[in-house]
């Protein structure tokens, strides 16, 4: 069955956006072109996928054309209480609070600094 091999993350701000998840999960950035970059979350062999980001096409103003704002990725943590205090701090807005999947694990919904729309995922099996 297809699988997700990649993602992008669409922003106003690169600069501002990429210092958000360089500092929420410690991925790397490197340009690719104008306007886009490669996004490293985690080393070769690891469970994941790499990504990207690009300009944002469109805008949030309303008379605009239709923005992209992007794809609701959702990342693999070992503590979600501690990531989503992480995401606050680093100037995300909750979108949706921790919730529990049950025999699965808890997961929340953050916006990031441009308004995008990013899960967190805990796996436990205990979950309830």
């Amino acid at each position: 069955m297809p699988r997700p091999v990649h993602f992008e993350i669409h922003a106003d701000d690169l600069d501002r956006a990429q210092a958000f998840y360089r500092a929420l999960f410690g991925w790397s950035f490197a340009p690719f072109g104008d306007n886009y970059l490669l996004i490293t979350t985690g080393e070769d062999g690891t469970p994941g996928i790499n990504g990207g980001m690009v300009k944002r096409i469109g805008g949030l103003d309303p008379s605009a054309p239709t923005p992209v704002i992007a794809w609701v990725g959702t990342v693999d943590v070992d503590d979600i209480d501690a990531y989503v205090i992480r995401a606050l701090e680093a100037g995300a807005s909750m979108a949706l609070a921790k919730q529990s999947i049950p025999g699965v694990g808890h997961y929340a919904y953050c916006k990031d600094t441009e308004g995008n729309i990013f899960g967190m995922m805990q796996r436990d099996p205990a979950a309830n």
